[in-house]
Order: structure tokens, then C-alpha cells, then sequence
């Protein structure tokens, strides 16, 4: 199943820009990757017989320092088992939550000149993902 969900619509982008800036972030990000990198015609590694996943490796290499440098860390990072309840053909490759000081941390990333040359190994590796925002609650002992 490909449904081509790998970079925010416009509109999902503003709604994003429009929340509070100030405010620490939590981005539950779910990746599934090509079985091969498709990267763009002409690009230096178009051609390179790279994998989705090591495209998606080297799109973390090289954001990795930009991601670090604005105070982001990854806070949890999982592997799918077992889909238990949701559609069978949702199998991600890639799970964990990146948490960012602020909002505007995460703007900045995305913004960096550095991080937009990096996200183009994103982009070939990636067949479909979900990028949520979340603001982190207390934990208590139930699930309410």
C-alpha cells in the first residue's frame, strides 16, 4: 500500500505554523519505507541501488546534527510486532518520537539549510508516513 504521505500537505503545514511556538513538542513519527530509494533525476545518487531504509539512514546522518544542535533527542523508538487493531496493511519500518524544546525548535529544523539537503534521502526513501504533533501529558496509572 502506497498512499504517498511523506511530506505535509500545505495545509497541514500552516495548521502546524499556527499552534504555539513556545511550548515543547512531541512528534510521533511512523515510517514505511520503499523497498528501493527513488531519488529525483540528476541527483548525485540517483542510480546508487540504495535501499528505502538506507536512504532514510542517510537522511538521519546528515539532519541528525541539525536535529541535535536546535535541542531535539529522540525520546522512545520502537519495532512493530503485531498490528493488534488498526488495518493489517499498516506495517511501519520506523517508529519513535522525536521531542523538541519548542515548537519553533521543530520550524527551525525544517528551515535549516543543512536539514533541507538532507531531506531530499527522506523523500527517495520513504513510501508513506504519519508525522503527529503531540503535547506530552502527566503520566498517571490508568489510561485516562
Amino acid at each position: 500500500m502506497t498512499d504517498a504521505h511523506v511530506d505535509p500537505t500545505r495545509a497541514a503545514f500552516d495548521a502546524f505554523k499556527a499552534g504555539a511556538r513556545d511550548q515543547p513538542v512531541s512528534m510521533l513519527n511512523l515510517v514505511r519505507f520503499r523497498p528501493h530509494a527513488v531519488y529525483p533525476e540528476g541527483h548525485a545518487d540517483a542510480g546508487a541501488g540504495r535501499t528505502g531504509a538506507q536512504a532514510y539512514a542517510e537522511y538521519g546522518r546528515l539532519s541528525g546534527p541539525v536535529f541535535r544542535r536546535l535541542g531535539g533527542e529522540v525520546i522512545w523508538r520502537g519495532a512493530m510486532q503485531t498490528m493488534l487493531i488498526g488495518p493489517e496493511s499498516e506495517a511501519w519500518d520506523a517508529m519513535f518520537i522525536a521531542h523538541y524544546p519548542s515548537a519553533g525548535a521543530f520550524l527551525a529544523m525544517v528551515t535549516d539549510p543543512d536539514y533541507k539537503l538532507a531531506v531530499v534521502h527522506r523523500t527517495a526513501g520513504v513510501a508513506t508516513s504519519r508525522l503527529i504533533r503531540c503535547r506530552r501529558l502527566e503520566s498517571g496509572e490508568g489510561f485516562a
